[in-house]
């Protein structure tokens, strides 16, 4: 199953990365470069997954991931972060985001991640 996703993280590399690895597995990607541009884009793109880093300059990722789940509590999200601290993985999961990938990326990972997303379907 396809997917559009939208990619948020500050770091022009990491969204390239994760672009090359989603699109090359048929999704669709868009992007966003901090938290209030995320909040835009979902607001706009309507994606079926956002894909969300912790530490952004600006709004945190975990309020990211609230006032998305305030915008659309149906909201699928997954942190995608090198905080590789239990207490993180806990925050995130209260937060409701779906699932937690750890940095530096890896392709099989993401990949699963996002099929696990998707076969949660929509409520």
């Amino acid at each position: 199953m396809k997917a559009k996703v939208l990619v948020v993280d500050d770091s022009g590399l990491a969204r390239r990365t994760l672009r090359e690895i989603l699109e090359g597995a048929g999704h669709e990607v868009a992007e966003a470069s901090d938290g209030l541009n995320a909040l835009e884009r979902y607001y706009i793109e309507k994606p079926d997954i956002v894909m969300l880093d912790l530490v952004m300059k600006g709004m945190y990722g975990l309020e990211v991931l609230t006032k998305l789940r305030e915008l659309d509590p149906d909201v699928k999200v997954i942190v995608v972060s090198a905080d590789i601290q239990t207490s993180s993985h806990e925050l995130v999961h209260e937060a409701g985001g779906v699932s937690f990938v750890n940095k530096p990326f890896d392709r099989h990972d993401i990949l699963a991640a996002v099929d696990d997303a998707l076969a949660r379907g929509v409520a």
